[in-house]
């Protein structure tokens, strides 16, 4: 299963907590689409052993160019790849932008699955977050959009400073009311080089408080695993059936081709990122030329990778897979590396799986890092 991500450049305004690659000029939009276009022709060699699973439009915000501009590139992904019969196809979409008729226009495309950046459902979070969207908005997109689709993502973020614990479980009850299948929750991180950052340290925005958003974190999980959700990569939750195939295949370590200014790309061995810079993206694949730089990875690497992306989900870090990929070398380094935090009730052994416990969800990025392999 091999997946295709398509980095959408354009956004309406600037989120104030964003460092995404994105543009609020959409004077090269047109020279861009034809650029996506063209690095899909050019990198199809890359895939032509495989067939692609997942096409996933994200940015930016993907839901500024039209259904024909979407349609077009989709076209392109059949035109010169394998794609199976039944792929999952993702719009990442502001509510904004998902007007009643565009709804019903986009679920007559290939498109298959809407990932909707709601973020919250108050109004003081939007305005402190620079949304482009409203309240108002967040929820008339939903009432519609579940109408025509039945495989519809919402964004949440928790961790908004002034936001209360009440107003968290508010949010949550808001979204679970839609009947949404699929819900991704991320903690609200204070990115240097943005807006956010400027106004904390200039004492306009309260800082992001740690405690409250791992309280927050817990909040969540709870509510909709009691709601019937699995919680399978921590910052995922899906319903059965309805776990992000694109999602997935990305914390299962599988293939994926990224397409675009700033897109990464990853086949197991190396990882690619495309330049960014619209114009530099642009000027290079109009002279045929790929404008990314590539990383082969060490051993050490592949199984740091391993190791990172496996303690996030449910599936955990196989350690018969650290033995035949890596050697016993490796697998005795992570037995004797974990040993701390299962004694500390932070990870456990599962058939053989190494897994983090509820109580080391929130803290899963650090605890991989202590059991990486330095070079």
């Amino acid at each position: 299963m091999s997946g295709i991500y398509i980095h959408i450049p354009f956004c309406k305004q600037a989120c104030h907590y964003c460092d995404f690659h994105f543009s609020t000029s959409l004077k090269k939009k047109e020279p861009l689409i034809n650029a996506l276009i063209k690095e899909l022709e050019l990198r199809k060699d890359e895939f032509k052993s495989t067939t692609v699973e997942t096409i996933y439009f994200g940015g930016g915000t993907p839901s500024l160019l039209t259904n024909e501009e979407l349609q077009f590139i989709i076209d392109a992904v059949y035109k010169n790849y394998v794609v199976s019969d039944h792929p999952e196809i993702t719009l990442e979409a502001n509510p904004d932008d998902l007007s009643k008729d565009r709804i019903v226009a986009l679920s007559k495309s290939r498109i298959n699955r809407l990932s909707i950046g709601i973020q919250s459902f108050f109004e003081a979070d939007l305005k402190l977050m620079n949304r482009a969207h409203n309240a108002e908005e967040a929820k008339t997109c939903l009432e519609e959009a579940t109408k025509y689709f039945n495989n519809i993502s919402l964004d949440l973020i928790y961790g908004i400073p002034n936001a209360s614990n009440e107003q968290w479980l508010a949010n949550i009850e808001m979204a679970l009311s839609f009947g949404i299948p699929h819900i991704s929750s991320y903690a609200l991180t204070v990115e240097p080089k943005t807006a956010l950052a400027s106004f904390i340290k200039k004492g306009i925005i309260d800082n992001v408080d740690d405690e409250q958003a791992h309280d927050q974190f817990h909040m969540l999980k709870d509510k909709l695993e009691a709601s019937g959700f699995t919680h399978y990569e921590l910052s995922n939750f899906g319903k059965k059936g309805f776990f992000s195939r694109n999602n997935s295949a990305y914390w299962q370590g599988k293939s994926y081709l990224g397409i675009g200014p700033s897109a990464h790309s990853f086949n197991g061995k190396q990882r690619g990122w495309n330049v960014k810079n619209n114009s530099k993206y642009i000027n290079s694949i109009s002279k045929n030329e790929l404008p990314i730089e590539i990383e082969t990875l060490t051993q050490t690497d592949q199984y740091n990778e391993y190791i990172m992306t496996g303690l996030r989900t449910i599936w955990g870090v196989s350690l018969g897979k650290v033995e035949k990929d890596f050697g016993a070398v490796f697998k005795n380094y992570l037995i004797e590396q974990s040993e701390l935090f299962i004694n500390q009730q932070l990870l456990y052994i599962d058939d053989a799986h190494i897994k983090v416990t509820k109580k080391g969800q929130f803290l899963s990025d650090g605890i991989a890092s202590e059991l990486f392999m330095l070079n």
